[in-house]
């Protein structure tokens, strides 16, 4: 059903009024342009046109709240690279209306239905895989560009012609795992992770990837807000599995790679996981020169020009480049272009100038695959070096983004 933005979108912009949760910036003129790459920048000299306003959802407090601050700086990033720091492409000023979803869904879909109603025609930023899958429907039902952020789940991916993801999806984490790991045929594999759409779909996809391969997969899902991991940690002994493979995310992550360690998990099997962001580094241990790393994104990884600028565009802030500061950068490239294509106001011109556009990204030649939105990228296999409380993150190889492509879906609709 269509939402409107009449009578519902007044009663809760009445609602949002006294929580006072919005926080409009809109990204002001900065010294000297940046240098864009091709297809990467709008050449706004102002913004004498409508501003367009842009919804971001994102996850500023709860279990994500790290990985919503990484996007955040990438976005603002991104859009001061993009619009060569005007803040406008096309003549239109792009207003950022965020919101704080805190990684619930039921606050994201709130969020979002006010957002459309106040006139907001694109919504980015999805955090969690949960949230994600909430707000696509109700992009489909409305006709509002969805950009998704860091939220891996395979499901988005082909969910509707409205939505798009500017990150990576599960399949290819464990298609870059599978570089990693050599012949799987006849082993055993073990899946732990947490009990929610990620987890769950991390499951999913190490079936169709490694069980595809010859593996005999099976899993360990844990609650979502699970603190004692010793008893998972025992379960993992017990099972005696050729391969773990981890997939974990949010502040609890530090606790639960020490919590392995402690109980010899490490001594009793491999294990494959992905390289977490900086604050998790010191929590694999002396284990770290025991696991072997998949990387969606670590800085210095990709070594290109784009990489380059986002880090001195961050930095220059007061921020730090971290996993998923591109997620946010690329999320601002794919608003841009869409704004340009379009003229600010008609989705369906948005949602066809992105359908097959390929662009340099911060980690490389990324492309948003026509028809279904795959985001096609390069990933990343690592180690850490380094000792105590200091962790360094080593590139070993980059994994060609066609390498990883997952399988097409039957398309948006």
């Amino acid at each position: 059903m269509q939402f409107r933005s009449g009578t519902v979108g007044r009663r809760v912009l009445g609602a949002a009024g006294v929580g006072a949760l919005a926080l409009v910036t809109a990204c002001g003129s900065g010294g000297g342009a940046a240098k864009t790459a091709a297809g990467a920048g709008a050449g706004a000299t102002g913004g004498s046109g409508s501003p367009v306003k842009v919804g971001l959802v994102y996850s500023q407090t709860g279990l994500l709240a790290s990985y919503g601050k990484e996007y955040k700086q990438g976005f603002d990033a991104g859009l001061a690279y993009a619009t060569k720091e005007t803040g406008a492409v096309a003549g239109h000023t792009v207003q950022v209306v965020e919101r704080d979803d805190a990684g619930d869904p039921s606050k994201a879909v709130s969020a979002g239905k006010e957002l459309i109603g106040t006139g907001v025609k694109i919504l980015a930023g999805p955090t969690s895989s949960a949230v994600a899958l909430q707000l696509a429907p109700l992009a489909a039902q409305n006709q509002t560009l969805l950009i998704s952020g860091p939220a891996a789940t395979d499901k988005i991916t082909g969910v509707n012609k409205y939505t798009f993801r500017s990150g990576r999806q599960s399949y290819q984490d464990v298609a870059t795992a599978a570089s990693i790991v050599g012949d799987i045929k006849g082993k055993n594999v073990l899946v732990f992770a947490q009990d929610y759409e990620f987890g769950q779909g991390n499951v999913k996809a190490v079936k169709a990837v490694l069980g595809g391969a010859g593996a005999n997969v099976s899993d360990l899902l844990v609650p979502v807000f699970a603190k004692d991991f010793t008893p998972y940690a025992q379960q993992i002994k017990q099972k005696k599995p050729d391969l773990v493979f981890v997939a974990w995310a949010g502040d609890t992550t530090s606790s639960m790679w020490g919590t392995l360690d402690q109980q010899g998990v490490f001594d009793s099997t491999k294990v494959v996981t992905g390289l977490g962001d900086a604050a998790s580094f010191k929590a694999y241990g002396p284990a770290s020169s025991k696991i072997s790393f998949l990387a969606d994104y670590f800085p210095g990884a990709a070594g290109t020009a784009v990489e380059k600028q986002m880090t001195s565009l961050v930095t220059s802030k007061g921020g730090k480049v971290d996993l998923f500061t591109p997620d946010g950068f690329v999320a601002a490239q794919m608003i841009v272009h869409a704004i340009e294509k379009s003229g600010g106001s008609d989705v369906n011109a948005m949602a066809a100038a992105l359908d097959g556009w390929q662009f340099d990204a911060p980690k490389g030649s990324e492309t948003v695959r026509a028809g279904d939105h795959a985001m096609l990228q390069p990933m990343f296999v690592a180690q850490l070096t380094g000792s105590g409380g200091s962790y360094t993150p080593k590139l070993l190889k980059t994994v060609p983004a066609e390498a990883v492509a997952p399988p097409k879906t039957s398309g948006s609709s």
